[in-house]
């Protein structure tokens, strides 16, 4: 977590992780082993939700996929969520503005 007392560096790694830390937390129901990123794929950004982790919960979540959604369009953090168990898709979700 970011100290108060220290600057914030404007450098694309730290809005990244502060952009992925406002999507977690907006979205609360997220477990904290769920890794969250986002990757460019062709011309588009997708948003990572890597559940290899805590695999037992990923089918529950893919339901929350409205809120899901939601938070990543409040957010503008990608055109689709991408769900995985690691390396192997489990799931796609495409955001329609």
């Amino acid at each position: 977590m970011n100290n108060p007392q220290l600057p914030f560096k404007c450098t694309s790694r730290e809005l990244e992780k502060a952009a992925i830390n406002r999507f977690r937390t907006h979205i609360g129901f997220l477990p904290s082993q769920c890794k969250i990123f986002r990757e460019p794929w062709n011309h588009s950004t997708v948003i990572c939700l890597d559940f290899v982790q805590c695999p037992h919960l990923l089918d529950s979540l893919k339901d929350m996929e409205p809120s899901l959604v939601e938070g990543v369009e409040t957010l503008g953090l990608g055109n689709a969520i991408v769900f995985r168990l690691g390396k192997k898709l489990m799931g796609w979700k495409n955001i329609v503005s």
